[in-house]
């Protein structure tokens, strides 16, 4: 029978090899040999999404590649969430995230609200396309501590600056992060537009709100 660190190697290499069918079998024989849930989700399952992500920045995945990661992952979430115990999973803050106004691509922010929710961030979903206003509204609805804001357009770039802006006229732009990203952007442009920060992958995006919301070790 495989041992502990066997059995977490083979559920990274599932979600990174489109492995999503055999996943969860493998998480039950984990479980059943009786370690620690936590240990599968974050050196294994994470592990392999964060593979996978590197492989999309490269260009040697693609979108449907990445839809059966995050696939394999979220099956073998299924499996472990139930085993971890109290205090196993730190319990993070919501997030709000969405595509702004003037741009329908919306990969990349989908990609790091899957690494967010594996993270422990309980994540909002606007979806893309999305005005200014209805993020505004969303974090004072939900009571978001952080908003992500995503674009591949230029056209579209001003609009995340409106966010921030009506984030201030609301009077809670100081409650809440904000950290945005896609292909144009520039920690240049984050600082112009007063965002809290800027990434370039979604990995990185997790380190970054980590960082600013003091969940880093």
């Amino acid at each position: 029978m495989a041992n502990k660190e066997e059995l977490i190697a083979e559920l990274s290499e599932c979600v990174v090899d489109l492995r999503d069918d055999e996943v969860a079998d493998i998480a039950q024989t984990y479980i059943d040999s009786g370690y620690e849930a936590y240990d599968a989700m974050f050196y294994g399952l994470v592990d392999g999404m964060n593979k996978a992500a590197q492989l999309y920045e490269e260009g040697e995945y693609f979108v449907p590649e990445l839809l059966i990661c995050s696939d394999a992952m979220y099956n073998g979430l299924d499996v472990l969430r139930p085993h971890l115990k109290s205090g196993d999973l730190q319990r993070k803050c919501k997030v709000v995230i969405g595509v702004v106004e003037g741009d329908t691509h919306d990969i990349g922010k989908n990609l790091v609200k899957i690494m967010m929710e594996a993270a422990g961030y309980e994540m909002i979903d606007l979806g893309r396309d999305v005005p200014a206003e209805q993020f505004v509204t969303a974090v004072k609805e939900n009571g978001a501590e952080a908003v992500g804001l995503s674009t591949l357009m230029s056209t579209s770039m001003e609009n995340m600056g409106t966010v921030v802006e009506l984030l201030e006229q609301e009077g809670i732009r100081d409650q809440v992060k904000v950290i945005v990203g896609g292909g144009p952007l520039s920690p240049g442009y984050a600082r112009k537009i007063g965002a809290d920060g800027y990434s370039n992958t979604a990995v990185e995006a997790v380190e970054l709100l980590d960082d600013l919301m003091g969940y880093s070790a």
